[in-house]
């Protein structure tokens, strides 16, 4: 099972790189977490973001591997505890199935994305800066896994 995570947004950062993979690469083979960038679309004065949008979501479409689990991270989402995560990791791990984890650009996800979700999951009700969800979530997948094989990085 690999975990991909589907962003909007390039050109990150120095230290968004190094957060992200400080985690990813913890992480075991057995849940592998792969980061696929997406180019954001043009954003201007006399930008139409409806369309800029429904252009990054045909890429992040494109990108989903065959047969993966979609997970859409939405504002709207079901909130996770740490053991809830754990457990679907514990879940998707044993199914062997691929996982997509999709983040939006700044104005969020496009109807066709939200349509494809097997599961919708709210990080918080606040509004995080897209680099720093990155960071987040290969954290609390690292962490979630932790928890999972008794590791002790998980103390809570």
């Amino acid at each position: 099972m690999r975990l991909h995570l589907i962003s909007i947004g390039n050109k990150m950062p120095h230290w968004v790189g190094e957060g992200y993979l400080e985690y990813a690469k913890r992480l075991p083979n057995e849940c592998a977490l792969n980061l696929v960038e997406i180019a954001p679309g043009h954003r201007g004065k006399s930008a139409d973001i409806h369309r800029a949008v429904r252009e990054e979501g045909g890429r992040m479409l494109a990108a989903i591997p065959k047969g993966a689990l979609v997970v859409v991270l939405d504002v709207i989402g079901k909130p996770w505890s740490t053991g809830q995560l754990s457990a679907h990791l514990g879940d998707w791990m044993r199914s062997g199935r691929d996982v997509a984890l999709l983040v939006g650009g700044p104005e969020g996800l496009c109807d066709r994305c939200l349509a494809v979700a097997d599961l919708r999951w709210s990080l918080s009700a606040m509004t995080f800066p897209h680099p720093l969800v990155r960071v987040i979530l290969a954290e609390q997948i690292y962490r979630a896994w932790s928890l999972l094989r008794n590791h002790p990085y998980h103390r809570a």
